[in-house]
This record gives C-alpha cells, structure tokens and sequence, in this order.
C-alpha cells in the first residue's frame, strides 16, 4: 500500500440518496490533492463497519468516511473494535451532520473534501476527540433512551426528502402516539434519579436531530459528556419546548436536569428504546457508559 493512499468508505443512501450522487465530485476532488483513493461503498446496514474493521484490523491507518451520523458511527465502532490504530476523516453527506458540526467540520460537502485533502496532503497532526462506550457499542456524538429514541426511529421509516426537518416530522408522529415516561433508576458520578421520566440524553456533541441545540455546552475534547433528563411532560409542553431545543434555550426551564458525567449505569422495569448516534438499539433493560478521553484521532 503506497504511504499516501487513504481509503474512502461512502454509504450511497446516507442523506436521503444524496452521498452516493456525490461519490465521483468527492473522488476526484481528493484525487486533486495527490491522494491515491481506494474506495468502498456501502452494500448494507453494517457493512460499512465491517469493511472498516477488517482494514484497520489489515494495518490500514487512515479512514475516510462520506456520509450521515449514522456512517460516522459504523466507523467509529469498527476503528475502535480493532487492535489497531487508525485516524478517522469525515465529508459530511447525511441529513442531520450533527457529528460534523461538533467538530466545526464545514456541513458544504465540498468544501470539507478539499479541506480535508489539505490536511491529509500536508500531514498535519489529527485532533483527539472522546469517544463513549454504551454497553457493548460505542457512539461519537450522542446516546439517548425513552422519547428521543421512539422518535429516531420513527424518523427512520420516513422516506420523504425533507432533510432535518424528518426529525421535526417524527415528534409530531410520535406525540399522536402519546408520550411513555418509563421508570428508570440512573446512577452517575454524582447523580442519581430513579422514577418515570420523559428521555434521558447523553451528549458528546451539542447537537441531535441536525436541529436540536440539546447540549450547547458539550464538548468532545473535554474528557466529559453532558447527561441530560427531561421529567415526564405533557404533548403541549413538549411542543412548547421545542423552539427552546432548537435555540439552545432550555436548560433553565424546570423539566431539565443537567449533569456533567464520566461514567452512567442506567436500569429500567421494561425493555426500552435507545439510540446511539441516531442509530436505533435493540430494546434493553441495562445500559452501562463510560466515557474514554481522546480516544479517536480526527484527521
């Protein structure tokens, strides 16, 4: 493998579709730069993070990811899965991006690429960023169980080409279908809530959903994330809520709790939903995070 080579893992269907129309424009403007590309799409759900497991795991030492939060999550779990080492670079071609935003990466896909080939070409040193770990998975930017989980994966069995606005879409579905405020007994470092509660949200970055500021003061560098729990609200509280989530407005308001956190054990009476960068779990009980400081290199 030639020194200068990266490989670039691109889900065609990130963002409605729009990834894989871009995929020639973002190799040829690599390729501009003197970068010897190998690229691979994306056959199925999880196999962008196979492919990326099993190169890493094969020495590779750069990752070049072109897609949603959703593809940044595959990648991430198959760099940190492996023994190996290996720098992740993201061109942002999802619908939400709220991974690229967290790390002030340009959201004009264009522009990332060719920033991104700059500092590949000049070999400039990555960044280090935390990464947290969610029982068995781990997540680059956010963590979620109860109302916001329901509603990612509602948002997932909507096809219209809206952009964000699919997330704003699957409140209002997910508000006809009335609002579950699961008991749930949270324990953190400092922290311990046990009784009914509307979501419970862990934030690595401020942004979920592509346009809820839910966690303005998260940092991903900080060696901390932000655990955020909303108390069981009503339909037309949450409505009234919302404009404050997308402003960044709401941590004063009495439903919320906030807490910075290294560390989260989390145990509900029923199988619950969750979510992991957007990326909807299986239903569980247990959830166990722990925060890992600077644990992935951003190129």
């Amino acid at each position: 493998m030639a020194a200068d080579t990266i490989h670039l893992f691109l889900n065609p269907t990130a963002g409605r579709g729009r990834a894989g129309r871009r995929q020639p424009r973002i190799l040829e403007l690599l390729e501009q730069s003197g970068i010897n590309v190998e690229y691979h799409p994306s056959q199925s759900l999880g196999n962008l993070e196979s492919q990326v497991l099993q190169h890493v795991n094969e020495g590779v030492k750069r990752i070049v990811v072109a897609g949603g939060d959703g593809s940044v999550h595959e990648a991430v779990n198959g760099i940190m899965n492996s023994d190996n080492h290996a720098a992740l670079g993201v061109i942002p071609t999802g619908t939400g991006n709220d991974f690229a935003k967290a790390c002030d990466i340009p959201l004009n896909w264009e522009h990332a690429t060719k920033l991104l080939a700059d500092r590949i070409a000049a070999a400039e040193k990555p960044r280090k960023i935390d990464v947290g770990r969610f029982n068995d998975r781990y997540f680059a930017n956010s963590a979620g169980v109860g109302f916001d989980a329901k509603v990612t994966r509602v948002a997932r069995s909507i096809r219209l080409p809206i952009g964000d606005l699919i997330y704003l879409l699957a409140i209002f579905r997910t508000l006809f279908d009335g609002i579950t405020t699961p008991k749930l007994q949270i324990v953190s470092d400092d922290y311990t809530w046990k009784g009914p509660l509307t979501l419970a949200a862990i934030c690595n970055g401020p942004w979920v959903g592509g346009m809820f500021h839910i966690a303005p003061m998260a940092k991903n560098s900080d060696g901390e994330m932000e655990l955020l729990v909303v108390k069981p609200v009503t339909r037309r509280r949450i409505l009234s809520l919302l404009p404050k989530l997308m402003d960044g407005e709401h941590m004063q308001e009495t439903e919320v709790i906030h807490r910075p956190i290294t560390a989260l054990q989390i145990k509900a009476e029923l199988p619950i939903p969750s979510h992991l960068d957007g990326e909807v779990q299986p239903l569980q009980t247990e959830f166990e995070l722990s925060v890992l400081p600077d644990a992935l290199d951003l190129l």
